[in-house]
């Protein structure tokens, strides 16, 4: 497993497969900062404003070390992948994933609303014969060399997870070792 405290981390997945809690989760075991492009962009734009996401996207991935939540393939792959140092692909079942968007949109303090919820299912259903065809494509021309780790379950989420953990010890320990 590579060190992720100086990793450049992308999560991919279909909406509602868990990439933003995974991505705090990480974080949290890394100290890596979390870049949430769903976050980053807002509901309300469209293709005119693809240059000024392009340019916010450059600007968060400057960094050594990050964690990169979402997508988004044709518009933030070109500028991501070439840094990143592994992807992880979030391959859940559509039945969790629809279960999951269908929930969080009655949480509290969730920017999910329940007037896009037939947009997003309809997403979900059609997210491995349309999307995640484009995006593999994308991820191939962009980032050829960059290496996968794909997690279908919880039980391989938590053991990455505690991996991730494992190796921020074992790399902190050697950091104070190095000291003296």
């Amino acid at each position: 497993m590579q060190q992720l405290p100086t990793s450049r981390i992308v999560i991919l997945g279909c909406a509602g497969a868990g990439k933003t809690t995974f991505a705090k989760d990480l974080s949290q075991r890394t100290g890596a900062p979390v870049i949430c492009l769903d976050a980053i962009w807002q509901p309300q734009w469209g293709k005119d404003d693809v240059p000024a996401f392009r340019t916010l996207m450059k600007e968060a991935h400057a960094g050594e070390t990050w964690i990169s939540d979402g997508n988004f393939a044709q518009i933030t792959f070109d500028i991501r992948l070439p840094r990143a140092t592994l992807v992880i692909w979030l391959d859940r079942p559509k039945l969790l994933c629809s279960w999951r968007a269908i929930t969080r949109v009655f949480q509290p303090g969730h920017e999910h609303r329940i007037g896009g919820l037939a947009k997003v299912l309809r997403f979900i259903w059609n997210f491995d014969r349309i999307n995640r065809p484009l995006i593999e494509s994308q991820r191939i021309a962009c980032g050829p060399g960059v290496p996968v780790v794909r997690l279908t379950n919880s039980r391989e989420i938590d053991a990455f997870l505690s991996s991730c953990s494992q190796d921020d010890r074992r790399q902190r320990t050697r950091n104070l070792i190095e000291r003296g």
